[in-house]
């Protein structure tokens, strides 16, 4: 999964009633989707309010952060950063 870091995007402020669909739905807009994580909480098994989403390729990661980043999702301003930033 390392490798495929720099292809992911970290996203913050998710509504928790979003779903992994919902979200790659949206991000489609930039480009392909491989693959949609949404954190949860162990105990609980309740979302977080935050997860990854992993393009095809770099640019598109590059693309959804610049653009993204701050967008309205169901009503929720998203953070979009890169995975790997940390």
């Amino acid at each position: 999964m390392a490798s495929g870091s720099s292809r992911s995007v970290f996203v913050g402020n998710l509504p928790y009633s979003a779903g992994e669909q919902d979200i790659a739905e949206f991000f489609t807009q930039i480009g392909p989707v491989v693959h949609v994580r949404i954190v949860t909480d162990r105990e609980t098994g309740r979302p977080k309010g935050f997860g990854f989403c992993e393009f095809d390729n770099e640019g598109a990661a590059q693309q959804a952060v610049q653009t993204l980043n701050g967008a309205d999702f169901m009503g929720r301003s998203l953070r979009v950063d890169y995975a790997n930033s940390r």
